[in-house]
């Protein structure tokens, strides 16, 4: 009549949804990265996506100090014509 108390006490299979996700590896931990600087177009361009958007922290792992530098790095890159605003192909 009741439920199965073995049941309950069992553990189901582990998922791959269940997995701890790992710890993002910035790019900005490198030793050869001192600062973010709008000038440095290689790095930052990881931090762009395709549609030429900012990529989110959740994304690219950085702490709230290291996204702001790289978004006013970003921000005044596009200002100097350095990377662009929108993508160029579509």
């Amino acid at each position: 009549m009741g439920r199965d108390r073995e049941k309950d006490t069992k553990r189901r299979p582990m998922r791959a949804s269940d997995k701890i996700p790992l710890k993002k590896v910035t790019p900005l931990l490198k030793p050869d990265v001192k600062v973010v600087d709008y000038k440095d177009v290689n790095l930052l361009r990881k931090f762009v996506s395709d549609r030429g958007k900012i990529r989110a922290r959740r994304v690219t792992g950085l702490t709230v100090q290291q996204q702001r530098a790289v978004a006013t790095a970003v921000k005044n890159a596009r200002e100097m014509a350095l990377l662009p605003y929108i993508p160029t192909s579509r």
